[in-house]
């Protein structure tokens, strides 16, 4: 308002200052003058004097139009504003106008008087940026994101419009883009902490975290109460792997703002660093926020199957229906949703898989039960799983997951990973875990032995990452040179691992003592024939580790200190695979003293068995 006042004395065009309006510029400068110390009265008086003489004069009209709009009087505003514009549509008047029509919610009427605006005056930065204002509020985004754009290029020194059309690009998913913009904002206006924080959400999204992390620094130097700009610290340092230094602007986060995403935030950090007590006692915290947030009862579920609480945690973990990022996976399907308490006899059901592979390796065991109790199984799960899973018992159609599938009717539909929610189970009643899966095919398995050769030495198969977009993947995969002193043992190793990371990939080149086939695992029929050949598989959490142990190979799982909720806690085995052995971590990321344990085991095991091959010689 006052710098639409002060604009409004200092352009002289919009003044009218010339020689047959000489008293109506000075009424108008000493009008503006005595509204710049609130004396808005006396201007008022002295603008309508002015008007009995001059009663049709536009200059005077919006200045009446002023005085109101500084004394909130916005009918007024709007009152006087339109008819100065019917004189004299100037861009200006219909600033004052769409502004005074803005602040009584009429945003339509708004943003036609400010499109009016920018066509007389093409060239005007500020008359954009109001444009865009008001399409933001009528939330046409895409509209509002080439205003501030334009006049971002009319003037690259708008901060407020950069700093716009950088939170649109972001909202959008540009986040290149948005860099851009938001770099101009924090040059033109390097005290304002919203541009530092948002750069540094944008930086973070675009994992440049060292950046991240220094502008949300500086944001909180601008701005010490910012507290989303903690909690975007605290992330981007746990993505560093620094959850302890994460924990600390977490804390202080919530002590600013005590919100359900800091609260979460700090209870899935605790359970990162393995203070397990102290994460649930966080967790009630943040229920005590909002005891139904899905997010938070999800995340809190998973905390609960770790700790074996299998009936609290199947429960909750129902909640991620309620989570955007999971409902968007799962087809809309109208038919009931079995949940374990209606009969099946007769029925047609549909199980689809709504997370990884692995789990539904891990979850496939119920389908056999659930066709025991006379259900016709539709599954439908990832298409390279399809030829492996195919002639699971109880399975009349094994579909792709894409979006062209036609799924035949059905009468009912359950998610894989509901099934041991909806059979109840507990630790002690988990379903048979190994040999569920269908056997190899004898000709499959054949062409892998041929390329395997003599069978020598003992076979070790080799995973050392999983997908790097899982949310774990810094603390669950490992570089494969972490993984050379295995290498000394005599053993023939195998390589299991799908689409190497460019270091690992160089790394494989170079180890000439590992075999890899890995361009011939075309889908996970061929891979579990070539597990079936392998006398042992060591690997990270992935889908491999499940494939194998449901094969029944003997398995051995490189674990994270806060591992994934199915390998439970302290304990070496696993109730899902009983060929299974667990390696956990001693402390957070530290992968060094597993390894070297796996290397003695894995020596001494390899020496049994080239004795017990002697034997046979």
């Amino acid at each position: 308002m006052f710098r639409q006042i002060d604009h409004a004395a200092a352009d002289q065009d919009e003044l009218s200052l010339n020689s047959e309006e000489g008293d109506i510029a000075t009424v108008c400068i000493a009008a503006v003058a005595e509204m710049r110390v609130g004396k808005l009265l006396e201007a008022q008086l002295r603008c309508r004097r002015a008007l009995e003489t001059h009663a049709e004069e536009p200059e005077l009209l919006h200045l009446m139009a002023l005085i109101y709009l500084q004394a909130a009087e916005f009918d007024y505003v709007v009152e006087w504003a339109s008819r100065a514009i019917r004189k004299d549509p100037r861009p200006s008047y219909l600033k004052t106008l769409g502004t005074a029509l803005l602040r009584l919610g009429r945003q339509e009427e708004a943003v036609l008087v400010f499109d009016k605006a920018v066509q007389l005056k093409p060239d005007d930065a500020d008359l954009w940026q109001h444009l865009g204002n008001t399409l933001l509020q009528t939330r046409r985004l895409g509209e509002a994101l080439l205003c501030f754009q334009h006049a971002v290029k009319l003037n690259p020194a708008d901060a407020d419009a950069a700093y716009k059309a950088g939170l649109l690009l972001k909202e959008e998913g540009r986040v290149d883009e948005a860099l851009v913009y938001l770099d101009r904002s924090a040059e033109a206006r390097p005290d304002h902490a919203p541009t530092f924080a948002l750069r540094g959400f944008v930086r973070a999204s675009l994992k440049q975290y060292e950046q991240a992390i220094g502008d949300f620094e500086l944001a909180i130097r601008l701005d010490p109460e910012h507290a989303q700009a903690c909690s975007n610290l605290g992330n981007a340092l746990k993505a560093l792997g620094h959850p302890e230094r994460a924990l600390v602007w977490y804390d202080r986060s919530l002590a600013l703002k005590p919100d359900i995403a800091n609260a979460t935030n700090r209870a899935l950090t605790l359970t990162e660093l393995g203070r397990f007590l102290e994460a649930e006692a966080a967790y009630r915290y943040a229920m005590s926020i909002d005891a139904q947030n899905p997010s938070l009862v999800w995340n809190h579920a998973l905390l609960q199957l770790l700790r074996g609480d299998f009936e609290a945690g199947w429960r909750g973990r129902e909640a991620r229906w309620n989570v955007p990022e999971f409902a968007k996976d799962y087809p809309m399907l109208v038919t009931p949703m079995w949940t374990g308490e209606a009969a099946v006899a007769g029925k047609t059901v549909v199980i689809c898989q709504t997370e990884g592979v692995g789990d539904a390796i891990q979850f496939v065991r119920y389908i056999p039960m659930l066709a025991a109790r006379g259900a016709r199984i539709i599954l439908v799960v990832d298409q390279g799983l399809c030829p492996l899973l195919s002639g699971l018992a109880g399975v009349s159609h094994c579909l792709p997951k894409t979006q062209r599938t036609v799924i035949p009717p059905f009468d009912l539909h359950i998610a894989i990973d509901s099934l041991p929610f909806a059979f109840g189970t507990q630790l002690d009643s988990i379903p048979l875990g190994k040999n569920y899966l269908p056997p190899p095919e004898p000709h499959l398995v054949q062409a892998w032995e041929d390329r395997l050769g003599l069978h020598e030495k003992m076979r070790v198969g080799l995973v050392w990452s999983g997908n790097p977009k899982h949310g774990n993947d810094r603390n669950r995969s490992v570089p494969l040179r972490l993984l050379s002193g295995l290498l000394n043992v005599d053993a023939l190793f195998v390589s299991l691992q799908k689409n190497p990371r460019p270091e690992d990939a160089e790394t494989l080149r170079e180890r000439e003592e590992i075999v890899d086939h890995t361009a011939l695992l075309t889908d996970f029929a061929e891979t579990a024939a070539l597990v079936s050949c392998l006398d042992l598989v060591v690997t990270v959490d992935t889908s491999v580790a499940h494939l194998a142990g449901a094969l029944g190979r003997p398995t051995w799982i490189l674990l994270p200190y806060a591992p994934d909720w199915r390998w439970l806690l302290g304990r070496e085995d696993s109730p899902w695979y009983p060929t299974v052995r667990l390696f956990r971590q001693t402390e957070t990321r530290e992968y060094d003293s597993v390894i070297e344990r796996v290397r003695r085991e894995l020596s001494a095991m390899a020496e049994k068995w080239k004795h017990a091959a002697d034997q046979y010689k």
